[in-house]
């Protein structure tokens, strides 16, 4: 018997499943579009709205990889996509490497989203418009979310609140936190 606890891991991961395709379906002609700038979009977006409303939009998990934060579950929602149909995945070469790219083949239900979180990845998108993958791979890395945990490591939200102390002042509060943060992850910060 289902309770109301239970849900699918399709349901579970609708909001990533769409606002991958939303992404998509705005950034296809765009030359500089692939996987790394996607998640980075998804990170900026979610890390944003849980900066501003207390909570992310898409309830996902982001984890430390080498080139910045992705959701953790980016590559299994993404197959599954694929594997419906709901987009088509390809390589291309560009001056700069290979470029992994998601095409859209339908537009994504925005109906699940509210207008503010939609306003949010469409400022996100807007300000990494003209950036390829190395230039918002970099950008995230100035995120101290990521530069506190060790790779493979949650990126925990409350993070979006740690100043980066070369930046501005950093209180007793915010030394503590990043201190825990870095301990709980085997770094120094």
């Amino acid at each position: 018997m289902r309770t109301n606890n239970d849900s699918s891991d399709k349901d579970k991961h609708e909001k990533l499943k769409e606002l991958i395709l939303y992404i998509a379906n705005k950034l296809e002609k765009d030359p500089k579009f692939g996987a790394t700038k996607l998640n980075k979009i998804l990170f900026f977006s979610d890390f944003i709205a849980y900066a501003k409303f207390g909570k992310s939009i898409t309830g996902e998990r982001y984890f430390k990889l080498p080139y910045g934060p992705a959701p953790r579950q980016f590559k299994p929602v993404k197959d599954s996509m694929v594997l419906n149909g709901e987009i088509v995945c390809f390589t291309v070469d560009t001056l700069t490497g290979p470029q992994k790219r998601i095409a859209p083949n339908r537009p994504a239900n925005i109906n699940i989203f509210k207008p503010e979180e939609i306003a949010i990845v469409d400022q996100v998108i807007y300000l990494l418009k003209d950036k390829d993958a190395s230039e918002v791979s970099e950008l995230s890395h100035f995120f101290m979310g990521w530069r506190i945990v060790k790779e493979g490591k949650d990126i925990p939200y409350y993070t979006v609140f740690i100043a980066d102390p070369s930046k501005t002042v950093v209180t007793e509060r915010h030394r503590k936190i990043a201190e825990k943060i870095a301990k709980e992850n085997g770094t120094t910060g």
